[in-house]
């Protein structure tokens, strides 16, 4: 038996192999946004860092440290944004009753995000989830008023055809386009224009963890008027 247990080790881990292959990413499909020239043309997305709340942001943004932390970096950006506080993304935790070695190897759902960033000084944060178009282009039109910010949870798989749940601030919305401007905080994506169509479908997702849908989180301003206006941009 010990004679054929390096075999039995070696076909185990091929076997594995070949299944996460077969379970992996699939290629992006040619309608992937990526390949579209609104994505990140520079001129649109100098335009957009234009956008009202898009000016309270960090410019660059600050991107996740780690494969899973696209919660706290979502986060981090959104609270700088309002001017509360200057934690970064391991500090986060340190009031809050969410784990971080949770958000470090699974990381988080859109209830345990919105959590942490009521223990950091945001205290008004709702969680909007099984939206129709029409409410979600509503709260879109909300998207370039500064007294409010919002938090996009969705799933790369029908903008890029690549499954894997995602967290992003939104910088602003051009109605006359139909364009949001999503403030990606994985550098290998960076801020991009998605058609509000496509990110809806993104949005309107199962979470595998919880078995609910993505959505939104929608989060007022707690800064002063004055803070709201002053553009918080990192040089």
């Amino acid at each position: 038996m010990m004679k054929n247990r390096p075999h039995f080790i070696q076909w185990t881990i091929l076997l594995w192999c070949i299944g996460v292959a077969a379970c992996g990413p699939a290629p992006a499909p040619v309608d992937s946004i990526a390949r579209a020239a609104y994505y990140q043309d520079p001129a649109l997305l100098e335009q957009a860092w234009q956008l009202p709340v898009a000016r309270t942001y960090p410019n660059p943004i600050e991107y996740q440290i780690n494969g899973a932390f696209c919660g706290p970096a979502a986060a981090v950006n959104l609270l700088r944004s309002l001017g509360v506080g200057r934690r970064d993304q391991e500090s986060l935790f340190d009031k809050a009753d969410v784990s971080r070695w949770k958000a470090r190897f699974m990381g988080l759902t859109l209830d345990e995000l919105a959590a942490l960033i009521r223990a950091n000084g945001a205290p008004d944060v709702t969680v909007l989830r099984d939206l129709s178009p029409e409410e979600f282009r509503a709260h879109l039109r909300r998207a370039n008023d500064p007294a409010y910010r919002y938090l996009v949870n969705f799933d790369r798989q029908p903008l890029f055809g690549v499954s894997i749940g995602h967290h992003s601030p939104l910088g602003g919305y051009w109605a006359d386009s139909d364009l949001v401007f999503v403030l990606d905080v994985l550098d290998e994506y960076q801020p991009f224009l998605a058609p509000a169509a496509r990110l809806y479908e993104a949005m309107d997702t199962p979470d595998s963890e919880t078995g609910k849908k993505r959505g939104l989180l929608l989060v007022r301003a707690v800064a002063s008027p004055a803070a709201q206006n002053r553009a918080v941009r990192s040089k």
